[in-house]
């Protein structure tokens, strides 16, 4: 299949699409640049230029493929506007052919679960930061009632290859001596491996529903503490973390801070039973303290 991977350069979107390749399939990728379209070629992609701020190139973008996978997170101000005008482009692209259009959504949908375990019924209950995604799951969804094969995947705090959220801790351990965490440390995040997400992505195009929803974490449940103490361990700052209140990194992040500070429990159970998913038995714990994260080169963003 030729499968459009929108957001093919960034960190999520490059493990999709070596995913995608070593499963057979042809990666046409989004590119807003030529140095970027470039980057794409000598990784084997074939790349298109388009971009989401433009609804236009995304519709032609995908009447030469024959499925999507959508892997932006817009975050300018206008985040919200632009990524519906694409999402819908896509949907009327694809209407009546029966073609795949794969969302990337995420956990925060949940908001804070405490103790209690979330699955893809539980009510949605957005953090402010992402109070506009229900409604492009919508569009997305919806297209399964115009013969789109169109689902969404929820993943937890995606890390591996030294990037991701976990990198944070990383820098600020090698920048300020101690791994630096928003809150008391006591909240949990659901988390998954980008290859093991990646490889859900293949499965979902080649076997999953029409209008079906897929958390995907790897069902551990460390806290954010412990998490960050690996991190520190892996800089080689010992076991020095540093809680930063919520009220103060309100001040300086915005509500990217109360997504930080969520404490969520969720379950992947029903991509397990639907495709046999299988994520990895090493755990971020492990990546942090010994792995990508140890690295002189480890990225800095997500």
């Amino acid at each position: 299949m030729n499968v459009l991977v929108i957001g093919a350069t960034g960190y999520i979107g490059s493990a999709v699409s070596n995913a995608l390749k070593a499963s057979g399939h042809t990666v046409l990728g989004t590119a807003r640049s030529e140095p970027a379209a470039q980057d794409l070629r000598n990784s084997g992609v074939d790349p298109i230029l388009a971009d989401i701020t433009d609804p236009l190139s995304i519709t032609a973008a995908a009447q030469r493929s024959d499925a999507a996978i959508y892997v932006v997170q817009y975050t300018e101000p206008d985040g919200a506007q632009v990524e519906r005008a694409a999402l819908q482009a896509l949907v009327d692209a694809f209407e009546g052919s029966g073609k795949v259009l794969l969302y990337t959504s995420g956990a925060w949908l949940y908001g804070d679960s405490g103790e209690r375990l979330v699955d893809e019924q539980s009510p949605l209950n957005p953090t402010p930061l992402v109070a506009h995604r229900p409604g492009l799951e919508r569009i997305v969804l919806d297209g399964a009632a115009r013969n789109i094969r169109s689902m969404v995947v929820r993943p937890g705090d995606v890390y591996g290859d030294g990037g991701g959220l976990p990198a944070m801790w990383v820098k600020s351990a090698k920048d300020e001596g101690a791994a630096r965490f928003v809150g008391d440390g006591n909240n949990h995040w659901p988390v998954v491996h980008v290859d093991d997400l990646a490889q859900l992505y293949v499965l979902m195009m080649t076997r999953g529903a029409a209008g079906d929803v897929y958390n995907a974490s790897d069902d551990t449940s460390f806290t954010v503490r412990e998490m960050a103490t690996s991190a520190s361990h892996g800089a080689g700052k010992g076991s020095a973390v540093l809680s930063w209140p919520l009220d103060e990194a309100r001040t300086a992040m915005g509500a990217f801070a109360d997504a930080l500070a969520l404490d969520i429990h969720m379950s992947s159970k029903k991509a397990r039973d639907a495709f046999g998913w299988q994520p990895r038995t090493s755990t971020i714990l492990d990546d942090l303290r010994f792995g990508s994260y140890t690295k002189e080169d480890t990225a800095t963003g997500t």
